[in-house]
């Protein structure tokens, strides 16, 4: 299995609606650990750790119609999973 770690960076209208709270949803049912926070400048970065078929699937959640508030654009890296997160938490 070919795990790795997504770092997306998403901007819009993403805080105060809900938005973290729906991606730690997704990405729990994804089986992925990891994290969700509001950064001061309005994004919204997720890093998210786990195989990467559900990363990407994770990513294209991320950039759907489905979310909440509205999405305007997802900056994405990828990098070797570290290993050291449990869980996917709201910061």
């Amino acid at each position: 299995m070919n795990v790795v770690r997504l770092t997306a960076w998403v901007r819009g209208r993403v805080q105060g609606v809900g938005f973290r709270w729906w991606t730690r949803a997704r990405a729990l049912e994804l089986g992925l650990v990891g994290w969700a926070a509001n950064l001061a400048d309005g994004r919204v970065e997720v890093v998210a750790e786990g195989p990467r078929e559900s990363c990407e699937r994770l990513l294209e959640l991320l950039r759907g119609a489905g979310t909440p508030g509205q999405v305007e654009g997802v900056v994405e890296r990828w990098s070797d999973a570290k290993g050291s997160m449990a869980g996917f938490v709201e910061r």
